[in-house]
This record gives C-alpha cells, sequence and structure tokens, in this order.
C-alpha cells in the first residue's frame, strides 16, 4: 500500500504542527487542497489490516495484493462453439455415436480426415484442428461431413492460456471487488480474497436541538446527517460501527471520543468557538494533535482533522448539513479511501453552463448537474468537456441542491464563468450523466 505521496506526510504534518504548539495560530485556516492532500496521505500510509475472505463474502472489497492466475486461462484447449471438431482438410468422416461434451476428461485423438461432434467448453480433442458450427456444415447420405464455408485452422479453438498464463498478474492491489473481479478470481482458482479491512468509523452527532422523528416544534430540529452519514461513509468503505447522538455536553463528548475504539471518529457540529461548541477543548483535553482546523472553503470552513491516538482519526464536520457535505468530501473521503486501500478516481473536469459567483478568498464548493450538451435552440456544442450546470438551494443549511446532484464544482477564489472548466468531485452513487432541465 506504499505511494511515492506518502513520503512527504511527515514534512506536510510538521509544518501543521500539535495543536499545543499551534494554539496561538488555531483559525488560520488550511487551503483547501493543502487540506485534501493532508487527509489523502494520512489515509494511504494507513496502516492496512488485511484477511482472507471467502468470495462469496468479498464483494465491496479492495484487493490486499495483485491478482495472479492460479492457473492457465483457459486451462486446456476448448471449443467455443457447438458443432464438430475436425482433423486436416475435408470432407471428414463422422465418428458414428460419439459426442465431446464439457466436464469430461481426456478424448482419444483424432485422426486426420475424422469429424466428431463437440459441445462450447469441451476438451478439444488432440490432433483436431479446427472447430465447425453445426449451422456452416452438412452431412451427407454416406455420413461425411462437409464445410459450407471456408475454414482456417484452429478456428472456434480456445487455446489454452488465450487469456492468461499461470502467474500472470490479472488485477493490481487495491482494485475495488466488484462481481467481475469475483467471476474473474473464480475462473482464475481462487477460494479466497486477501482484501483490505475497511476501516471501522463511529459517528457522534452532536446538539441539543435535533429530533430523530416527527416534525420539528419549539425549537427543535430533525437530524439530517444521522441518517446521511452512515450510508454514505459505507459507500467510501467504511465499516459504520456506531450512529450515536451526544448533547451539548463537553463531558459526554470527551467519553465518547475516549472510550470509541473506531480508528476514525466523525462528529457533527461544535467545531466553532460558540458557547456549546465543545470539540476543541475536548480535543485539547484528550491531548490530540490538531492536524486541520479550518479549511479556506466555502461551505464547511470550521471543520477539522485530528490525531487522537496512533493510527486513530478524529473528522469534526460543521454542523450545518451542506458544510458537513463539503467537511466529509474534503477530509474524510479522501482518509478513508486510504485507510481502504482504495485507490484515487482520476480527476475529473467539466465546463460550467453557467456563471458561479464564488468567495473573495476561499474555494467554493457547489453542487451541479450534468446536462445534456445542447446550447441555445438546442444545437449542440462543440466537442469538449462535459457541461454542469450550478444547481439552486445550494447554501450552508440545505440538501436540497446536493440531493439532485452528481457532484460538486471546485470554484476557485473570485468564481468562474461560463465555459470555465473546472474540478467536479463525484457522488459514490452519482451516474455518469443526468439531464438538468
Amino acid at each position: 500500500m506504499n505511494d511515492p505521496e506518502v513520503d512527504g506526510v511527515d514534512e506536510a504534518l510538521a509544518l501543521l504542527g500539535p495543536l499545543q504548539a499551534r494554539k496561538p495560530e488555531r483559525h488560520r485556516a488550511t487551503p483547501w487542497a493543502e487540506a485534501r492532500s493532508v487527509a489523502a496521505r494520512l489515509g494511504v500510509a494507513g496502516p492496512h489490516r488485511t484477511r482472507q475472505v471467502a468470495l462469496d463474502r468479498a464483494l465491496g472489497g479492495v484487493l490486499a495484493q495483485p491478482l495472479t492466475a492460479l492457473t492457465d486461462l483457459p486451462s486446456f484447449d476448448t471449443s467455443a462453439m457447438d458443432g464438430w471438431a475436425v482433423a486436416g482438410p475435408g470432407p471428414w468422416r463422422v465418428r458414428e455415436g460419439d459426442s465431446v461434451l464439457a466436464g469430461h476428461g481426456r478424448t482419444p485423438p483424432l485422426p486426420d480426415g475424422e469429424a466428431v461432434r463437440i459441445a462450447t467448453g469441451a476438451r478439444v480433442p488432440p490432433g483436431a484442428t479446427a472447430v465447425i458450427r453445426s449451422e456452416h456444415s452438412r452431412t451427407d447420405a454416406v455420413g461425411h461431413l462437409h464445410a459450407q464455408r471456408a475454414v482456417t485452422h484452429g478456428q472456434d479453438i480456445r487455446p489454452r492460456g488465450q487469456e492468461c498464463r499461470s502467474g500472470d498478474q490479472l488485477l493490481p492491489a487495491s482494485t475495488l471487488v466488484t462481481p467481475a473481479v469475483l467471476g474473474l478470481a473464480a475462473a482464475a482458482g481462487y477460494d479466497e480474497l486477501p482484501v483490505v479491512e475497511r476501516p471501522r468509523v463511529a459517528v457522534l452527532v452532536l446538539g441539543d436541538e435535533l429530533l430523530t422523528a416527527g416534525l420539528p416544534h419549539e425549537g427543535l430540529i430533525r437530524d439530517a446527517l444521522g441518517p446521511m452519514l452512515a450510508p454514505w461513509l459505507r459507500a467510501l468503505g467504511a465499516d459504520v460501527t456506531a450512529t450515536r447522538r451526544v448533547g451539548d455536553d463537553a463531558e459526554a463528548l470527551y467519553a465518547a471520543v475516549s472510550g470509541s475504539g473506531a480508528d476514525v471518529v466523525i462528529t457533527t457540529g461544535g467545531t466553532a468557538a460558540g458557547p456549546v461548541d465543545h470539540v476543541h477543548p475536548v480535543l485539547r483535553e484528550a491531548g490530540a494533535e490538531l492536524l486541520v482546523d479550518g479549511v479556506k472553503v466555502r461551505p464547511g470552513h470550521p471543520m477539522l482533522l485530528a490525531r487522537i491516538a496512533p493510527s486513530r482519526y478524529l473528522v469534526g464536520l460543521p454542523g450545518n448539513p451542506l458544510a458537513a457535505v463539503s467537511g466529509l468530501l474534503t477530509l474524510a473521503e479522501p482518509l478513508l479511501r486510504g485507510l481502504a486501500g482504495r485507490r484515487a478516481p482520476e480527476a475529473y473536469r467539466a465546463a460550467l453552463r453557467d456563471e458561479v459567483q464564488g468567495h473573495p478568498h476561499d474555494t467554493r464548493l457547489v453542487p451541479v448537474g450534468h446536462t445534456t450538451g445542447r446550447g441555445a435552440q438546442g444545437r449542440v456544442t462543440a466537442p469538449g468537456p462535459p457541461l454542469v450546470v450550478p444547481l439552486h438551494y445550494n447554501g450552508p443549511a440545505m440538501l436540497r441542491g446536493i440531493a439532485a446532484a452528481d457532484g460538486l464544482a471546485v470554484v476557485p477564489p473570485g468564481g468562474a464563468g461560463a465555459g470555465d472548466v473546472l474540478e467536479i468531485l463525484a457522488l459514490p452513487w452519482a451516474p455518469t450523466e443526468r439531464c438538468f432541465t
């Protein structure tokens, strides 16, 4: 799980320094790209626990080692079609009362001038030079087979090792185990796969004002983050061990953080400097090392990342829903991706259909949706990057925009104009293209 980016992680963290050393500068926010890079490097650095998992339990895991073939594929010459195995030039004498079927052992050699029926997937008899499909042949009254099309040497025979040879690398480490990967592993001889264990994550939803059911009333509001975060984190490769609600109580928060055995604790709210914002004091009391304390991004400026013990981290998300999503994608996603052994996705960029106003000094994350790529009067635009349209309802406390989005555009300080090409942070469930009108 080594990565060249890890080489500079100690230097990067040393620059950020521990919480106690940085106390006078606690509110100096980290640039967005730098904050995300720090989280990614921590994740890649690990550690990564691995285990052997039966194929029927490996779906969604990540390969801890390269997948190498344990056998040739195919492991013997096989017929690609139902038809006739033939030897030499035709016409051929039909071997009566005999068929070569899949799953059977070796068959007698086929002399020149003979043909025998063969099924798809069956072992080709020694001496056979081609397979003729049933629909491309006929037999005459005296038991001879005739080809109705030209026959080439080796046609419709899958030679041994056509796909791979034993020992060939089929997939690299960090490959996501999909149904197709399971099929390939089974074909290559595997009963179990070595996978990276999912990082264990505990979610602490903070606040006295949150309801878990019913309509908002008397100053109380529904908790939107509790139902959202656990499935989102699982989609990022995490094993969410618990989602707990903790009131605005510093002692209760300290007990929840210090008593957690999770690899990563995610908190929501309490990261600013208000009268009930207890995350910073709790981290100080716990002797945590604050690695990112505020990020130059909107929404989500007061997010943070701390090391609470060796190989254990806390990501503090803001309490506003879209601001929490911003923190999730900025700090939690790259950290968890690395801890889960997943490769970083290729950068995805798209052009804005409409202008987006930016913050004067900070990066801005704006929900966007794919368009059809058609311009005025329905004319198809010139080839180039895909188009995305900024979505409404993108305030820090709103989820309506992100619920309809395909991703978040990374808008630089000062904003971006129509046609500008920006980085897009993909959402783990979004299709590659959707139409928004």
